[in-house]
């Protein structure tokens, strides 16, 4: 004990048994598991507890997508006999309700770090050049003989020597900061956050467009308005390459992928292995290249899913401290949905990872196109399409696939059945539920 005091404050490491840096959906969740199994924790966060989901993603993103479908059943309620007049929106309203939430949500995740015994550590956490792996907080180091890097990604912004003007541009971060609806909108992108944005912002009214892989952002300026000018080239196969230009854009948003959030943390410092595009690489039990370092989430990059992230954090946890040695999470069949306009919702493989997989002669398709019956009085009509994909002889589900009124929510429950290996015939011996677009997937021929 005397030698340690004898050392200067910076160089004593508290320590720990598990230490979680960042403090979002997967971090969350392991250091929770590990406190309920008896591990001593600590989470690093240097923002608002509950990482981009909570905060700058899926909730308030669905509180938004839930505003903009209250908006699309207003078109409908003359048909359905109700008698509206001069109906407006005011974005302000809903942010201001929206971002009550999120902040109740922030202390909720506060609390339960509290109620088990967590200890939670605010500021940017980095690695020490110490032999033992240790980070450094605010001048304090901290050490554990298990270290979870959990810190997430963040929105992937063009460089100015690639577009100029492009730092005009906002991401899906600056989506939530808006104070009004925009009145002119381009959405640059084509995955789930351009799709999701760009439905949002049209359905409650702004003008909006979304420039996909044939139309290329050239340059970005901004008028004497204040709004901008973007210039983009299009180019068709087959056509010759066009430029035009989108004028009074009041929002341009870049949705053009996510990068691993590693910056500052001094990972050089553990010998870890990176991918091409910086994720940290790991094995099918979260191990990095570094014993006793582990990585869950975003910062992997693969399947960027918030439940993705709390499952594999908690089968870590279960293995770490509970001694379950086979504890990971199996990375297949996991379900996800885009909230576009109508939802889309897919669990498993598409037509053609099956026919890749299986071979064309194994594989069988069935597919439905239909009106739901919420259309059956309106004069505003949305179709549904469901797919589902068989393989082998015994016709077991291998991927499933709609878009369409509730198909959101429906998802989950014939995730299960896929999950669990169900066939063909197992969907068909499942009595329907009438009048809903649910039994359509029980009842294809």
């Amino acid at each position: 004990m005397s030698a340690l005091r004898s050392l200067p404050p910076r160089a004593m490491a508290a320590a720990f048994d598990y230490l979680v840096l960042g403090g979002g959906s997967g971090g969350l969740a392991s250091a929770r598991r590990a406190a309920e199994l008896g591990a001593r924790v600590a989470v690093v966060e240097r923002q608002r507890l509950g990482g981009t989901c909570v905060n700058v993603g899926c909730v308030p993103k669905k509180v938004m997508w839930n505003t903009a479908v209250h908006f699309e059943f207003i078109h409908d309620h003359a048909d359905y006999g109700f008698k509206t007049s001069d109906v407006k929106f005011d974005w302000r309203v809903i942010k201001e309700k929206r971002d009550a939430y999120v902040s109740r949500l922030n202390g909720i995740y506060q609390n339960n770090l509290n109620k088990a015994h967590i200890e939670t550590i605010h500021g940017h956490a980095a690695f020490t050049t110490d032999l033992e792996p240790t980070i450094e907080v605010n001048g304090k180091k901290y050490t554990a003989p298990h270290i979870l890097i959990a810190t997430g990604g963040r929105p992937s912004v063009p460089q100015e020597s690639e577009i100029p003007g492009a730092s005009l541009g906002i991401t899906s971060d600056g989506f939530f900061e808006l104070e009004e609806l925009p009145r002119r909108s381009v959405i640059v992108g084509a995955g789930y956050i351009a799709v999701e944005i760009a439905g949002i912002l049209s359905t409650l009214g702004s003008k909006t467009s979304l420039l996909i892989r044939h139309d290329k952002v050239k340059s970005i300026a901004k008028s004497s308005l204040g709004l901008l000018e973007v210039t983009v080239t299009s180019s068709m196969p087959g056509h010759k390459p066009t430029v035009s230009t989108i004028s009074e854009v009041d929002c341009l948003l870049w949705a053009i992928g996510r990068e691993p959030n590693t910056d500052g943390l001094n990972l050089e410092k553990l010998g870890l292995k990176f991918d091409a595009k910086g994720h940290i690489v790991v094995d099918e039990f979260q191990n990095t290249s570094r014993r006793g370092i582990y990585a869950v989430g975003d910062v992997c990059g693969k399947a960027l899913l918030t439940p993705v992230a709390i499952a594999a954090g908690r089968k870590l946890a279960h293995r770490l401290f509970e001694g379950k040695q086979d504890s990971k999470l199996d990375y297949s069949n996991i379900p996800t949905v885009v909230f576009s306009h109508p939802p889309i919702g897919t669990v498993g493989l598409t037509e053609e990872e099956a026919v890749s997989t299986y071979g064309r002669e194994k594989v069988k398709i069935y597919t439905t196109s239909f009106t739901p019956m919420y259309h059956a009085v309106t004069q505003r009509k949305t179709k549904c399409v469901m797919k589902l994909v068989c393989a082998g002889q015994e016709e077991k589900v291998v991927g499933l696939h709609m878009q369409g009124l509730g198909c959101d929510e429906m998802l989950q429950g014939f995730a299960v059945a896929v999950k669990m290996g169900a066939t063909k015939a197992s969907f068909d011996e499942t009595v329907a539920i009438h009048p809903t677009s649910a039994e359509e997937l029980v009842t294809l021929r």
